[in-house]
């Protein structure tokens, strides 16, 4: 009796959620609500594997919520002005994309613009200053993210994924671009399957870079000012 409850509740779940998640509205990561120091679950390894995707943690993934994990936590939540408490709770979950239930910016955005103009406005706000084969480099990247399981599935969810753009951070991303622009015909080529990367998901300024982390980083490619790696 109790197998046939769960699986009704699951049934409603799902009934109520797939539609909203083909809408594009809201997403779903089953985690719990709060983590603390001293868990040891399948949710503490989602965290540590977004930290150590972003350069914050450089431990194993575990699942354990050890001393390391506390101080990369408390890392990420300075880097976006939250409680530095080093405790997973709502406000970290949200920023990391790890909330049960909510609503996205990269939902919200997707909502409004298209595909096309969503990724020459992360372009123009990368990569306006480069020549125009680092356009679509830049555009492909974004591209090349989708199919990696490490990153979102959708052009909106990578482009609005915390830290990840400085065009998101700094508001450049809201700002249209004319559809005559280098920047959307760069981002029409990189839809269009042009790849001058040939498959990379990072790139980075050598004289500007910050990250230790991406240093690590395989460099393929080095187009403009730009290196290109995976």
């Amino acid at each position: 009796m109790k197998t046939i409850k769960v699986l009704l509740i699951l049934v409603l779940v799902f009934s109520i959620a797939i539609p909203l998640l083909f809408s594009g509205q809201v997403f779903i990561t089953p985690i719990a609500e709060k983590l603390t120091p001293g868990m040891e679950n399948d949710d503490v390894m989602k965290v540590q594997q977004r930290l150590k995707n972003w350069g914050y943690y450089d431990g194993s993934i575990t699942g354990s919520y050890d001393l390391k994990t506390f101080l990369a936590v408390r890392d990420f939540q300075r880097t976006y002005k939250l409680p530095a408490n080093g405790i997973v709770e709502k406000d970290t979950l949200e920023s990391m994309g790890l909330t049960t239930f909510a609503q996205s910016g990269a939902a919200m955005a997707a909502s409004k613009v298209s595909d096309e103009q969503l990724l020459a406005r992360a372009i123009n706000g990368e990569a306006r200053g480069e020549p125009y084969e680092g356009q679509v480099a830049v555009g492909a990247v974004i591209l090349n993210r989708t199919r990696d399981s490490k990153f979102p599935k959708t052009i909106a969810g990578v482009i609005y994924q915390p830290g990840a753009f400085t065009a998101v951070s700094d508001g450049q991303i809201n700002v249209a671009i004319d559809p005559k622009s280098t920047v959307v015909k760069a981002a029409r080529d990189a839809l269009n399957g042009w790849d001058p990367t040939n498959g990379c998901v990072y790139y980075w300024n050598p004289a500007t870079a910050t990250s230790k982390w991406i240093w690590s980083r395989k460099i393929l490619k080095k187009i403009g000012k730009h290196n290109f790696g995976i």
